[in-house]
């Protein structure tokens, strides 16, 4: 079967993510094979169309127009165990590379139980939580480079993995295609136990509306106390100041904006740093909460948030 005749037209994108908003793919193709990656790109190169890359789906906002161009779907989700390392597709779950550890015996990734999205956009993003994060475990990664048209393999060094980012965000030359977690052995008790511990926590925490994760990146505690010192002092007193980070929906709890509407579009009272989709959210609703929690952020702290949310065909 030829690339080609893989490629669909017309396909809704928002029931693709965990936001539930956006349009359509002008083209979609979902991708388990280096072969068909290739001919997705040499389609998109013959006919002039932009291409984008689409993993888990969480973590982005997809433009209420859609998306003009070909939409590439990575799925493959191929994983397997070897020994202390887990060798995962970069369209595999994050949730199902968090079970299979556990049942190899494997700690490292009981920080992740919950989160949804997709191994790739995990080690793009460099997600994390709790203190941890995917850099702390990535040892290999095998990439497209999208420029020479090859499979290439990185070390985590090549990664240049920082707070919430990686080489794979900064530059758009590269695409994650798999990744190699080297954990450490353990007790199966001791996994469980963490595991619930960290579920237990981020089911109090976090909405269960349809959401992008946090929206907006943890702020340099640094960063505040050289414009607020009074509500760096605060933070420090609450608890919100976290391996020199102070906790973005701290901040935006501080200004009481928790529950603020937009539209379809909600400030979470279960957490500040979410915005959620109370229905019938559209992605200019979501632009505008970000916007409007911004200009107040800058208002009252004279800082500046950014967002960890990815725009999606803007």
């Amino acid at each position: 079967m030829s690339v080609e005749s893989k490629i669909e037209q017309n396909i809704p994108l928002a029931p693709l993510t965990t936001f539930k908003i956006g349009g359509p793919a002008k083209f979609f193709i979902s991708v388990n094979t280096k072969e068909d990656l290739l001919g997705a790109y040499r389609w998109a190169k013959k006919n002039k169309e932009q291409v984008f890359i689409l993993a888990g789906g969480s973590n982005v906002l997809i433009n209420d127009n859609g998306v003009d161009g070909l939409v590439i779907k990575i799925n493959n989700s191929g994983m397997a165990v070897k020994g202390e390392r887990i060798e995962c597709g970069a369209g595999a779950s994050l949730s199902k590379a968090v079970r299979s550890t556990i049942g190899n015996n494997l700690s490292g990734l009981e920080w992740a139980s919950g989160i949804p999205g997709a191994v790739g956009g995990a080690v793009r993003g460099n997600a994390g939580a709790y203190g941890l994060s995917m850099s702390d475990f990535i040892e290999i990664i095998e990439v497209f480079n999208k420029k020479k048209k090859k499979f290439e393999i990185f070390s985590n060094k090549d990664c240049k993995f920082c707070y919430r980012g990686s080489i794979f965000k900064k530059k758009n030359n590269y695409l994650i295609w798999s990744a190699v977690l080297k954990m450490k052995k353990s007790e199966f008790i001791k996994i469980n136990s963490l595991i619930e511990k960290y579920s237990e926590m981020r089911a109090k925490n976090q909405p269960k509306l349809p959401s992008a994760g946090c929206v907006f990146k943890n702020l340099d505690f640094v960063n505040l106390r050289q414009n607020t010192p009074i509500y760096a002092n605060k933070a420090v007193e609450a608890g919100a100041v976290k391996g020199g980070k102070v906790g973005a929906g701290w901040l935006i709890n501080e200004l009481g904006l928790k529950g603020k509407i937009i539209g379809g579009a909600k400030i979470s009272l279960e957490h500040a740093n979410f915005i959620v989709n109370t229905g019938k959210a559209t992605a200019e609703n979501v632009i505008m909460l970000i916007s409007f929690i911004k200009q107040q952020v800058r208002t009252k702290f004279g800082v500046q948030l950014q967002e960890e949310i990815q725009y999606f065909g803007f």
